[in-house]
């Protein structure tokens, strides 16, 4: 392919008519369902993206109906777990037709290699010890094939513990009048706490694909963080961006397509979230090198990003069929670096 494209789209609870909803037993009514579909395709339709990125997908018959209803029915290979039917959130992907996917699995445990433990490091830093062992929306990896003469390309799909704070009031060691009156923020901590983990779990599968290997890798989805968060420092390995004519790049970094898109615009308007007020951008395309401009190892370059956030100012997304989350497309052409370039 001389061009392609990929976008990433949270689809709010993305469900069957009169499936449970975490505690919403009900779930969406038929006509919020059928608003909720003929939005998602209209968005399909505008992306008309060659990979799309989906997160909070319950049901495979759900994502198979929206693009029914887009004008891009049988463009797609849809990739969702075989076990996708309503009771759970995954991640998923639609990959269009003609483009080889080589191999798609959905990654729940994290690497043995991630192990959350210090003594403190001095004297008067007390240990810590962190037990989680898995993501709470399991990764989607897939190898597709974008170009007959280069390597297969590694596709992440994640999305990452919310900021919101964790209910704890059910836990056998919560007592109301002693955990109580600081609920709020000990639910955040560990909701904090599981992201960030997350975080690392996520970059220690990335190490393992991206050291020494020249192998190209786009990460997308919701990591529930902000651009500059420690949540994506951590997934990016917080790369330098070149000037000018400079040459460079990192063995195992990834580039971000908002930083990259801030080079180009006058002015900062890339968020893909709105909550009390704040807006930031939670929804983030990240590549490896091998797609970063001034990378020595470029294979393809960057070729701008695409933000759709008007849906965030309904007021009730349930009513409208619109997501809470801005849906973002980057994409690249072909051209690779060639000697003296």
């Amino acid at each position: 392919m001389k061009k392609f494209s990929v976008a990433t789209f949270n689809l709010l609870n993305l469900n069957e008519p009169g499936l449970p909803i975490y505690k919403d037993t009900q779930g969406w009514s038929e006509e919020q369902y059928n608003r909720k579909i003929a939005w998602t395709a209209r968005q399909i339709d505008l992306l008309n993206a060659d990979v799309l990125a989906f997160q909070e997908l319950w049901h495979a018959d759900s994502l198979k109906n929206a693009f029914n209803h887009s004008s891009m029915a049988g463009e797609y290979q849809l990739l969702t777990p075989p076990d996708a039917a309503g009771k759970k959130i995954i991640c998923a992907a639609a990959v269009r037709q003609g483009i080889p996917v080589d191999s798609v699995e959905w990654i729940e445990d994290f690497p043995e290699s991630l192990v959350l433990r210090s003594g403190g490091g001095d004297a008067q830093t007390p240990a810590i010890s962190v037990t989680v062992k898995g993501f709470s929306r399991p990764v989607l990896h897939a190898l597709l094939r974008l170009h007959p003469k280069e390597p297969l390309v590694h596709f992440y799909v994640c999305h990452l513990k919310s900021k919101g704070a964790t209910d704890l009031f059910r836990e056998p060691w919560y007592d109301k009048e002693v955990h109580g009156p600081h609920h709020s923020a000990l639910g955040a901590a560990v909701s904090t706490i599981r992201r960030t983990a997350e975080a690392a779990a996520m970059r220690g599968i990335l190490n393992l694909a991206m050291k020494d290997t020249d192998q190209p890798v786009i990460v997308m989805g919701d990591i529930n963080d902000g651009q500059g968060s420690n949540t994506q420092n951590i997934l990016t390995g917080q790369p330098g961006y070149l000037f000018g004519d400079s040459k460079g790049g990192g063995d195992t970094a990834l580039y971000s397509a908002q930083i990259m898109q801030e080079f180009r615009d006058t002015r900062d308007v890339l968020y893909t979230y709105s909550h009390n007020g704040v807006k930031e951008s939670l929804d983030h395309i990240l590549f490896s090198q091998e797609f970063y401009d001034q990378s020595r190892k470029r294979r393809w370059m960057f070729d701008g990003l695409w933000v759709n956030n008007d849906h965030l100012n309904q007021e009730d997304h349930t009513e409208s069929g619109t997501n809470d989350h801005g849906i973002i497309k980057a994409g690249f052409i072909y051209r690779p670096v060639t000697a003296g370039s």
